[in-house]
């Protein structure tokens, strides 16, 4: 696949599996090998890929990723943006807080015949614990 090829199959991931909620999408373009080096899930593939996304979806359930960068070469795609979302469900022992969050994230795809097959992911903890006041911001 060509890198535009490339770009496009990972915004499908964002744009259309997860923000117009079609997880059918994901079963198309995440191979039977993902993996997510960064928030491994106890199985590979598309199934391990909706685990670890319903995580933030069972706690953000209104949630919404915004791409604001697009990368490639060869075979990665870097994504850049931010995700928004009102925790309304519990993520990782923390109970709902009804409060809204602004989320940054840089993420890394590797891709192999036309499916992602491996990435790594970096999400701004700190700022969404600030956020939903699970720790206090330095202004505090």
């Amino acid at each position: 696949m060509s890198v535009e090829q490339n770009k496009s199959l990972i915004r499908r991931i964002f744009e259309e599996g997860m923000n117009q909620n079609k997880p059918p999408v994901f079963d198309e373009v995440i191979g039977p090998t993902y993996f997510n080096r960064s928030m491994p899930a106890p199985v590979a593939g598309p199934e391990g890929y909706k685990m670890t996304l319903n995580l933030f979806t069972a706690a953000f359930p209104d949630m919404q990723v915004i791409l604001e960068d697009v990368l490639g070469e060869e075979d990665k795609v870097v994504t850049r943006g931010y995700f928004t979302g009102t925790h309304q469900g519990e993520l990782n022992g923390i109970p709902a807080t009804g409060k809204s969050v602004k989320i940054d994230y840089v993420d890394i795809w590797r891709l192999e015949n036309s499916q992602a097959v491996e990435n790594w992911v970096q999400i701004d903890m700190m700022s969404m614990m600030q956020q939903l006041g699970v720790i206090p911001t330095p202004e505090q």
